[in-house]
């Protein structure tokens, strides 16, 4: 057996030789090596050498600063705000009413809710007669009973300014908690009838030309008896030729519930109750059935809203007008209602209507918040297509003033932009309006202000239960600012005087052509403020007469073309907070001398025109037969 080492010896005379081959190769990479040497040491003395020039600097040429040229410093125009002198002629002309909320101490949240006013002609003699609704004492007030029982007030104009007390003659000396007032002639007899809303059962009374008697019962208007109606008007929402009737109601209220919620004032005291406690209710809308009796609609017309997160009705309701947003020839309802969403009811044309406020931008603040919002007005603040609706707002909230331009039912909030909401934040706002106190052609904003608290200084050192009203002068859209506050000195003292204001109309109550206030107090005594404008702009009044539309030609469209301008007004009397202003329409027209056409969109879809027409004058124009479709 042959047996192998583990490590065996090697014979190195048995290893052969290196090739030549493997010589030469070693030579050649020993060249090669060289010249890559030789090649890198190139390449680094090259780069070594643009690097030194790129880093070299570049000469600047310099350039002598010159000195700065300023733009040229314009001289901002001033604005110079008109005097509008207002006169408190409440007892000169003949008003001695004074308002019972019931106040005794318990502090019942309606007491802080009336009442309003309407401005209207009664007897068709041509001038504004004037009404205040009247609230009542509580049954269960311990007190002795007063020696007249508390009623609403009518006063007869003589056409100077002067009034009359005719409410027994009249029929209206009748006690309930009234609250608010639509007029409207809503049987088409040529006689304005008068609807009042209340706690409790409302009031419908039809004017015989000479007495207001009490229909609601064959009506069908009187609601449910423990309903809280607020603010309610006239309108015909179908385009049939009569009057239909929309009624505001706030929240469901009892005694029993209200003081069982014990609120208080901050530092002590029992104070008023907070809307949020309440719950919400659903408003009436009745039909004219046009032979003097209504059908209750609203669940059919869609104007039940409820809140998609609990189901119970949303609505807390204050303020009402209407408008017709998209100018489809049929009025939408607005509704401002009291720390939930503002409402905005699209008219679908089909005897319906669609809630879109939240959509059209109308519901909330900018921050997307619902606010305390109470009266409501709405009008064409630059006379173009632009609607501004202005909303009254709690304390510490800002007036709103959303804008919406052509046909489009989008608004935006422009209360900031155009100077109206930073000056009324403090305020506690109810009732507000739009309309030309100085006869230049343009929308102003007055506005009513007042607290619900007696006492609330003593917790909030910058609010007062008194407050002055607000005037705004439009300065036209143009200017920097567009709404600015007119300065007590402007107004006069009987003006800037504080009060727990309320509702708040106008009317020309003295046949001056310009526009006279009235505001009413919660509690207190009215004032009537004749307007002393020396401005020497003209003017132009029309009183409209509808045939194929209502009679009192309600939510008729009217432009007044003069001086090359163009003026426009929608009749809406419903406005402000709980009433109601004249059946007529106001033209300020500055220094035009002459209004070259009148050109007027009736409900009834007709148009009518009317050219060379005087200024300074009050005109009647009835809707005719004969006439150019519009």
């Amino acid at each position: 057996m042959t047996t192998h080492s583990s490590n065996p010896q090697i014979d190195n005379s048995k290893v052969p030789p290196e090739p030549e081959d493997d010589v030469q190769n070693d030579e050649i990479i020993t060249w090669a090596m060289f010249w890559s040497l030789i090649a890198f040491g190139i390449v680094a003395i090259v780069g070594g050498g643009v690097w030194w020039w790129l880093m070299q600097e570049t000469p600047v040429d310099v350039v002598e600063a010159k000195p700065l040229e300023l733009p040229e410093i314009r001289d901002t125009p001033q604005i110079k705000i008109p005097s509008i002198p207002f006169t408190d002629i409440t007892t000169a002309s003949g008003i001695t009413f004074r308002h019972e909320n019931g106040a005794y101490g318990d502090k019942l949240l309606p007491e802080t809710m009336g009442g309003g006013c309407a401005l209207f002609d009664i007897d068709n003699d041509g001038d504004s007669d004037l009404l205040l609704v009247n609230s009542m004492r509580w049954p269960w007030d311990t007190r002795p009973a007063a020696e007249t029982p508390p009623t609403m007030a009518l006063y007869l104009n003589d056409g100077t300014g002067n009034f009359a007390d005719v409410t027994e003659e009249w029929g209206l000396n009748i006690t309930f908690y009234g609250m608010g007032t639509a007029i409207g002639d809503y049987d088409n007899d040529g006689k304005t009838d008068l609807f009042i809303s209340a706690l409790g059962a409302n009031r419908l009374y039809h004017n015989t030309g000479s007495k207001f008697i009490d229909v609601t019962a064959e009506a069908g208007v009187a609601g449910d008896a423990n309903a809280w109606s607020t603010s309610t008007g006239w309108f015909d929402y179908d385009n049939d030729g009569d009057l239909d009737l929309f009624v505001c109601n706030c929240v469901i209220w009892t005694r029993e519930f209200d003081i069982s919620q014990n609120f208080q004032l901050t530092g002590g005291g029992r104070g008023y109750g907070r809307p949020q406690a309440f719950n919400g209710t659903f408003p009436y809308l009745y039909r004219n059935e046009g032979n003097g009796t209504f059908t209750d609609v609203t669940e059919n017309a869609q104007l039940q809203v409820k809140n998609p997160a609990t189901g119970v009705p949303m609505a807390k309701s204050l303020g009402l007008t209407f408008t017709d947003a998209n100018r489809d020839g049929f009025l939408d309802i607005m509704v401002a209602n009291d720390t939930v969403q503002n409402f905005l009811f699209e008219n679908l044309k089909d005897s319906t209507f669609s809630e879109i406020g939240a959509v059209a931008g109308v519901a909330f603040d900018v921050d997307g918040k619902a606010r305390g919002a109470m009266g409501i007005d709405s009008g064409f603040i630059r006379n173009n297509d632009a609607i501004g609706v202005a909303i009254g707002n709690f304390s510490n909230e800002m007036t709103a003033l959303y804008v919406t331009q052509g046909d489009q039912m989008q608004f935006s909030d422009e209360a900031v932009s155009t100077g109206l909401g930073p000056n009324t934040r403090l305020a506690l706002t109810f009732g507000v309006l739009l309309a030309d106190w100085d006869l230049d052609g343009r929308l102003d904003y007055l506005a009513a202000n007042g607290h619900l608290e007696d006492e609330i200084n003593k917790v909030q050192s910058s609010q007062f239960y008194e407050q002055s009203p607000h005037l705004f002068w439009n300065a036209g859209p143009e200017q920097p600012t567009e709404f600015l506050p007119v300065p007590a000195d402007n107004v006069g003292n009987d003006f800037d005087r504080p009060l727990v204001g309320r509702g708040v109309s106008c009317a020309d109550i003295d046949g001056d052509g310009d526009l006279d206030i009235l505001i009413t107090a919660t509690g207190q005594s009215p004032r009537v403020l004749r307007n002393d404008q020396k401005s020497g702009h003209h003017w132009l009044r029309i009183v409209l007469q509808g045939t194929k539309s209502n009679r009192s030609a309600i939510g008729t469209l009217v432009e007044v073309h003069a001086g090359g301008k163009m003026y426009r007004q929608r009749l809406i009397p419903t406005r402000s907070y709980l009433s109601q202003t004249e059946l007529v329409l106001t033209f300020g027209l500055g220094y035009a001398e002459t209004v070259d056409e009148i050109v007027i969109l009736w409900p009834s879809g007709e148009t009518t025109t009317q050219k060379n027409v005087g200024v300074d004058q009050r005109i009647r124009l009835a809707e005719t037969l004969d006439v150019t479709k519009g």
